[in-house]
């Protein structure tokens, strides 16, 4: 599979997916060692403290804390770690709808959290790059 670099290629190609399940965005102390029984799905360490992004129900069932719960939506389009302007594009689509988009990035594709209950409004945004060029 080719990595995407041309941003009008990725957002036609894209196939935004909803992801089953809630997540969030937890702040600990400690190692990404501590947490792996968890199976976050990413772990990323700032100054302040280690983030687990982990299925909601993986958090209230470990006692810890979060603000909010969000819904995770995949870009099904192998887009290269050097791609330009993917991220942005994203973000000003969802701005435009007054939502907020929390994107994280894998090998593979981009994945976007979105706050649950604007889900399907965040889904049928990103669908209107795909239906441009129909």
């Amino acid at each position: 599979m080719t990595a995407i670099t041309e941003l009008d290629k990725l957002l036609r190609s894209m196939s935004p997916e909803l992801v089953s399940g809630e997540f969030v965005f937890c702040t600990v102390q400690g190692t990404a060692q501590d947490y792996l029984a968890l199976d976050p799905i990413m772990t990323f360490i700032e100054p302040e403290g280690l983030t687990l992004i982990l299925p909601k129900l993986t958090a209230l069932d470990a006692g810890l804390a979060f603000e909010s719960a969000f819904s995770q939506i995949t870009l099904t389009v192998h887009s290269s770690l050097d791609a330009v302007g993917l991220t942005a594009a994203v973000s000003n689509k969802l701005t435009e709808k007054g939502i907020s988009a929390n994107v994280v990035a894998a090998y593979y594709h981009d994945h976007i959290f979105v706050q649950t209950e604007k889900a399907e409004a965040a889904l049928a945004a990103l669908k209107e790059f795909s239906a441009r060029s129909s």
